[in-house]
């Protein structure tokens, strides 16, 4: 028998199993075929699949690139660049790696039918694990910049509970901001101001609608509204952001 190439036997279980140069499949006892999977030794360059996607670029939309550093202060930043997105719902700015490029593609019939512009992110060595990890990443933060300040983003949230409601009032420190007042169950009542560059209405009693151009930013605000009264199992009672929803727990049992 002629010597296979060099290949590993790996279970369904995801573990080599027969390490060696070749294997007769007929001689492995409690092995199916359909639990054993081949894989080759042989590498090749590894693209990122999200990364090397275009980006869409709206009209109305300036995308500049700045190679001073994004921050002085912050030694974290030294070795970066500032790309800043602006748009009809305002300025984004993001922090930039030295190994990673933005160009802006050619034209082409559906760009100009679509009205609108096509532009690669590329990192310099493909195969470095840290850049081949931050590829795909700067790809979607900077696609989300840009669909923050042509379109905007929405972050419903729901209250569940008796007594819940929330209501938006004029800060006292601070005519220019609101503040959002939350009536979750506690003695209190709980205050949050509502950060700059995000807007908050409540249609009704019970549901918070946060509008804003920053993603990470609006779904941080987010997230510490769904902390002053986490869901919980048994009474599925708390604040929900979206369409979440909790699997209920049955009590305890006299």
């Amino acid at each position: 028998m002629l010597p296979m190439p060099s290949r590993t036997l790996v279970a369904s279980t995801g573990r080599a199993l027969l390490p060696c140069r070749w294997f007769p499949i007929q001689r492995l006892s409690g092995i199916s075929r359909s639990a054993v999977r081949l894989f080759s030794t042989r590498g090749g360059v590894v693209y990122s699949y999200i990364g090397r996607r275009p980006l869409s670029v709206p009209t109305g939309v300036e995308v500049t690139h700045d190679p001073k550093p994004f921050t002085q202060e912050d030694p974290r930043f030294q070795r970066t660049s500032t790309f800043r997105v602006k748009g009809p719902l305002g300025e984004e700015h993001f922090p930039l790696q030295n190994f990673v490029t933005v160009t802006e593609c050619p034209l082409t019939d559906d760009d100009k039918a679509m009205n609108r512009r096509r532009m690669t992110v590329a990192v310099q060595d493909p195969m470095n694990k840290q850049q081949r990890a931050m590829w795909g990443t700067t790809r979607t933060i900077i696609q989300n910049l840009i669909n923050g300040v042509s379109e905007g983003f929405t972050v419903p949230l729901r209250l569940v509970g008796v007594g819940y409601r929330a209501t938006i009032e004029q800060s006292k420190a601070n005519s220019s901001r609101d503040v959002l007042s939350l009536k979750v169950g506690y003695s209190h009542a709980i205050n949050m101001e509502v950060p700059k560059g995000i807007s908050a209405t409540t249609p009704n009693p019970t549901r918070i609608v946060l509008k804003g151009s920053n993603w990470e930013q609006l779904r941080l605000f987010a997230a510490n509204i769904r902390a002053k009264r986490k869901p919980e199992p048994y009474n599925q009672k708390g604040i929900f952001v979206g369409d979440e929803t909790i699997k209920k727990k049955a009590g305890k049992k006299k």
